[in-house]
């Protein structure tokens, strides 16, 4: 009898650390699955950055690179250069490519780098204790807002897929969730699909996954992806926002 839905290939053996509830893991396996699928683990680089993220060279079984705080996509961009031939993706939360690495992020983008992005969106800062990010909801309690985000004197919430879609170098910008078994299935499709762009030489992809920080947010792992679903999908809707395969065929 064969084995079915066993752990992919492109993963190590290390228990994961993350919090219970919280939507790394999943996302961590859709990329290990999509690597071992299009069989380019020998020649893919991840690139780490800073947050929860930090962790992703431990779970990953490819060759992995640890960035400064939001400086992922351009070390990215120098690998990618330096080695045409590798696959190369970044794996970043919404506090470090949203914040300090807004202006890597944009200008990795418009130039249309040949790299994939994984954008993880939890609307908050996870791994520092909770603090307000780019993208908290307005009304949102942080350890930073603990009367709720007032968009007055904080701001409006950043959406990073509609940013980046208008921008001429990127192939795909994408935003999926992860909180059940149909949202899962979209999500790999997106992942695969950057990295199929990538092998292609389409240019930048994003994928942004709308995820939960049941720690930071105070909630239990069911009430949070709740919470999501009741909260930040209104804000952040899945879908396209820019797709350059199917632009082409209208």
């Amino acid at each position: 009898m064969g084995i079915k839905g066993g752990k992919p290939k492109s993963m190590t053996d290390a228990p994961l650390h993350y919090c219970p509830g919280c939507t790394h893991g999943i996302v961590h396996r859709l990329v290990a699955e999509v690597i071992d699928e299009l069989g380019v683990e020998g020649r893919t680089v991840g690139v780490a950055s800073v947050g929860c993220s930090v962790f992703t060279y431990n779970y990953f079984a490819c060759d992995m690179v640890q960035a400064p705080h939001g400086r992922a996509p351009a070390v990215a961009t120098g690998i990618k250069r330096a080695r045409p031939e590798n696959v190369v993706f970044t794996y970043q939360g919404d506090g470090d490519l949203a914040a300090i690495g807004t202006g890597e992020t944009v200008h990795a983008a418009t130039r249309g780098e040949n790299i994939v992005v994984i954008f993880i969106n939890n609307a908050i800062y996870g791994m520092t204790g909770g603090q307000m990010a780019p993208t908290t909801l307005p009304g949102q309690v942080t350890q930073t807002t603990p009367y709720g985000r007032d968009v007055k004197t904080a701001g409006n919430p950043i959406r990073v897929c509609e940013l980046l879609s208008s921008l001429d170098g990127v192939a795909l910008a994408q935003r999926v969730t992860v909180d059940n078994v149909k949202h899962v299935r979209e999500a790999k499709k997106a992942i695969k699909k950057a990295f199929q762009y990538q092998i292609e030489g389409r240019g930048y992809s994003i994928v942004e996954v709308v995820s939960t920080c049941p720690t930071n947010w105070g909630l239990s792992p069911s009430d949070s992806l709740q919470w999501l679903r009741d909260n930040m999908l209104p804000h952040y809707p899945l879908g396209v926002y820019k797709d350059v395969g199917e632009e082409a065929k209208e």
